[in-house]
C-alpha cells in the first residue's frame, strides 16, 4: 500500500468541493440546511454537508486545526475529530475519540491535530466522536494523493483499469434525522437517505437530488464513503456493473458486482464503465431499516447523467443478481493470516459476546461508561494494567508483537436491529445478515470468518476496518498483529448503539505509550474542559 498524496474531503451540497492543506484550520460550525427540503440547524465542518477537501502528499504533515465555534445548545457544542482508517502510528493522541485518546473541545477553543500519513493509501474518512454528534451533520469523506481519505495514487497498481479518479468521483452515503441528536426518540428512526448530501423524505417536497456526470466511453473510479449513523445501505447503478478494487483502504482483487452491500463507516473503490446507451440512470441506496423504503418519487437515489442526456429524472429500473459477498473479497497483494491457521490459534484469544442489559448495551457483561480521564491520559500518568484503568470491565491489556484473535458473538434474544420486508429473494438476503458493524481505531484486520459463513479462511480473506457481526448464529472472527502501541477503540459504529455502551478499549503496549509525547494543546484540553460547564 504505496501512499502519495493525501486528501481529507468533504462535499459541498452543490457538487463543488474546494480544497484546502495540509496545513489548515477547519471550522465547526452550526448551521441551518435543508439537505432533503426540510430545514434544521445542524453541527458541520466547515459550514456545509458533507464539507471541505484537505489535500496533501505523502508524507507530509498534516496540521488540521480545529475550531470549536458551536453556539446551538439543542445538539452538542464540545467536539472532537477522529480520522477514521488513519492508523495514527506514534500519535494515538491525535486519534480523537472523546475520553479514550482526549478530553473534548470546549466552544471558543480550537486544537491541533498533528499527524503524518507515511505509508497507507485507500479512502478513509472523518467525523466527530463525540457522544452522537455526527448523526447532526459533523461527518464527511477523507482523501490522499495514494488512496487515505481519497488518495490519488500515481503509482495505483490498479490505474489501468480507470480513466477518471478526482473529487467529483466520490460518492458519500448519510442517514438524514429532522430531529437533534440530543432529542433523538427511542428507537431514533432518520427522516431520509442522503447521496452526496442531497436526497428526499417520504411525503416531503421532491427537492433536488444529487447528479453524477459521466462522459459515453470513460471509465471512473469511485469511491463509496458510508457516513451512516445507523442503516447499512444496499447500493447499486441501474444495468451497470461495479468493479471492486479496494476495500477501507486496502486494494483488493477486482471483484465484480451488481450491488454492493456497505455499512456504517465501511468504504469501497469500484470502477464504472460508462458504455451504456447516453441517458440518465437512477443511483439507488436502499436502507435495511426505516420508514422511508423504496424508491418512490425518487427517495434513497441519485441520478447517474450522461454527457448529452436530458436534464430529467431517469425511468429505468433496478435488478440486482451479482450482490457482493464479503468471502469473495481477496487482497490484491497475497498476504497470510499471521498465527496458528485454526479457531483460537492467535497469541492472544478474545470472544466478546454483545447484548443488552435494560436500555444499555453490554460486551462480556459490561457497558462502556466514559470515564471523567481518557485512557491515554490514565495510561500516561503511569498505569498500565487493564484491573487498573477506567472503566472497569472496558479495558483489554494486549501485549506488543502478538497475534490477536477477536470473535464477535450476538447472544441469542439480542436484537441487531429492525428487518424490513425484503423487496425481493435477492434483496432479502442482503437485508437480514447485518447487525452492528465494528470498528478498530489503529489497525486493520483480516477477516476470517465473515457473517453469514461458518466457514475459516486462513490464505486470503478479506483485509477491512469495519465489519458485521451478523446475527447470533454467527461467530465473526478477525485477526491483527499488536504493532501500534495506544489505546485503541473497538466499537459499534451505529452510533446510538456507541451511546449506549457497545464498546471496548484495547490498551496495547501500554509500556511504549510514555514515548508518545503529546503537545502542551493536548494536556490543556482537559483542564479547559474541567473549568467550564460547556456540555
Amino acid at each position: 500500500m504505496i501512499l502519495s498524496t493525501v486528501c481529507l474531503f468533504l462535499s459541498a451540497l452543490s457538487g463543488a468541493r474546494a480544497a484546502v492543506g495540509p496545513v489548515t484550520s477547519l471550522e465547526i460550525v452550526n448551521k441551518r440546511i435543508a439537505p432533503d427540503g426540510y430545514p434544521r440547524s445542524t453541527v458541520l465542518a466547515g459550514g456545509t454537508f458533507p464539507g471541505p477537501l484537505i489535500k496533501g502528499n505523502k508524507g507530509d504533515r498534516f496540521q488540521i486545526n480545529v475550531q470549536d465555534k458551536l453556539t446551538d445548545r439543542t445538539m452538542v457544542t464540545n467536539t472532537s475529530i477522529h480520522w477514521h482508517g488513519l492508523f495514527q502510528k506514534g500519535t494515538n493522541w491525535a486519534d480523537g475519540p472523546a475520553w479514550v485518546t482526549q478530553c473534548p473541545i470546549i466552544p471558543g477553543h480550537s486544537f491541533l491535530y498533528d499527524f503524518k500519513v507515511p505509508d497507507q493509501a485507500g479512502t478513509f474518512w472523518y467525523h466527530s466522536h463525540l457522544s452522537t454528534q455526527y448523526c447532526d451533520g459533523l461527518r464527511g469523506p477523507l482523501r490522499a494523493h495514494i488512496d487515505p481519505l481519497a488518495v490519488y495514487d500515481p503509482h495505483d497498481p490498479a490505474k489501468h483499469l480507470y480513466d477518471i479518479d478526482d473529487e467529483s468521483t466520490v460518492i458519500t452515503l448519510a442517514d438524514w434525522y429532522h430531529f437533534p441528536a440530543p432529542q433523538a426518540p427511542a428507537p431514533a428512526v432518520f427522516s431520509s437517505t442522503l447521496i452526496n448530501g442531497l436526497g428526499r423524505y417520504q411525503n416531503g417536497s421532491l427537492s433536488d437530488l444529487a447528479v453524477i456526470n459521466v462522459d459515453h466511453g470513460k471509465r471512473y473510479r469511485f469511491r463509496l464513503v458510508s457516513l451512516s449513523c445507523d442503516p447499512n445501505f444496499v447500493f447499486s447503478i441501474d444495468a451497470h456493473l461495479m468493479d471492486l478494487i479496494e476495500v477501507d483502504g486496502v486494494n483488493h482483487q477486482k471483484l465484480t458486482v451488481d450491488s454492493i452491500q456497505i455499512f456504517a463507516g465501511q468504504r469501497y473503490s469500484f470502477v464504472l464503465n460508462a458504455n451504456k446507451p447516453v441517458g440518465n440512470y437512477w443511483i439507488r441506496a436502499q436502507p435495511n431499516l426505516g420508514t422511508n423504503l423504496g424508491f418512490v418519487n425518487g427517495t434513497n437515489s441519485a441520478i447517474l447523467r450522461y454527457s448529452g442526456a436530458p436534464k430529467a429524472d431517469p425511468t429505468t429500473n433496478s435488478s440486482i443478481s451479482q450482490p457482493l459477498v464479503e468471502t469473495a473479497l481477496h487482497p490484491l497483494v497475497p498476504s497470510k493470516v499471521p498465527g496458528h491457521h485454526r479457531p483460537g490459534g492467535a497469541d492472544i484469544n478474545l470472544l466478546l459476546e454483545i447484548g443488552l442489559d435494560g436500555g444499555n448495551w453490554v460486551i462480556n457483561g459490561t457497558t462502556f461508561t466514559i470515564p471523567n480521564v481518557p485512557v491515554l491520559l490514565q495510561i500516561l500518568s503511569g498505569k498500565h494494567k487493564a484491573q487498573d484503568l477506567l472503566p472497569n470491565g472496558n479495558v483489554y491489556e494486549l501485549e506488543p508483537n502478538k497475534v490477536v484473535e477477536v470473535a464477535l458473538r450476538l447472544l441469542p434474544g439480542t436484537p441487531g436491529g429492525p428487518v424490513s420486508p425484503p423487496v425481493d429473494d435477492v434483496q432479502s438476503r442482503l437485508i437480514i445478515l447485518p447487525k452492528h458493524p465494528f470498528h478498530l481505531h489503529g489497525h486493520n484486520f483480516y477477516v476470517v470468518r465473515s457473517a453469514g459463513n461458518a466457514t475459516y479462511n486462513w490464505d486470503n480473506p478479506v483485509i477491512r476496518d469495519v465489519v458485521s457481526t451478523g446475527n447470533s448464529s454467527d461467530l465473526t472472527t478477525f485477526r491483527f498483529r499488536t504493532d501500534n502501541a495506544g489505546p485503541w477503540f473497538l466499537h459499534c459504529h451505529i452510533d446510538w448503539h456507541l451511546e449506549n455502551g457497545l464498546a471496548v478499549v484495547f490498551a496495547e503496549n501500554p509500556g511504549a505509550i510514555k514515548h508518545e509525547d503529546p503537545p502542551i494543546a493536548w494536556d490543556n484540553l482537559c483542564p479547559i474542559y474541567n473549568d467550564t460547564k460547556h456540555y
